[in-house]
C-alpha cells in the first residue's frame, strides 16, 4: 500500500461528489455515503453469522431513520417553495 494511504481511507474510501454544490448537498452526499459502508459492514456481519438477521435489521432501520432525518434537515429545508399556481389553470 502506498504511504500516503492509510488503512481508513482503504477501509472508508470517499467517493468525490458530482452534484449541485451546496454545503448541505455536499453533507447529505457524505452521510449517505457513510450509510451505504455501514450498511455493506451490517450485513458482512449478518452473513457471516456475527450478528442475528433481526439485529441486522434494526440497525439498518435505526441507519435509516437516521438517513431521512438528515435528509429532512439538510436538503427539504433549503429548497425553494415551489409558487402557488391557480389551480384552475386560470390567471385569475
Amino acid at each position: 500500500m502506498p504511504e500516503n494511504v492509510s488503512k481508513e481511507d482503504f477501509l472508508y474510501p470517499i467517493g468525490r461528489y458530482r452534484g449541485e454544490f451546496t454545503p448541505e448537498q455536499l453533507a447529505f452526499n457524505s452521510n449517505l455515503q457513510e450509510f451505504a459502508q455501514r450498511v455493506s459492514l451490517i450485513c458482512g456481519l449478518e452473513t457471516g453469522g456475527k450478528i442475528s438477521s433481526d439485529d441486522a435489521y434494526d440497525q439498518i432501520k435505526q441507519l435509516w431513520k437516521d438517513l431521512k432525518q438528515s435528509k429532512k434537515a439538510l436538503i427539504d429545508q433549503t429548497r425553494p417553495e415551489p409558487p402557488d399556481l391557480p389551480e384552475d389553470g386560470s390567471d385569475a
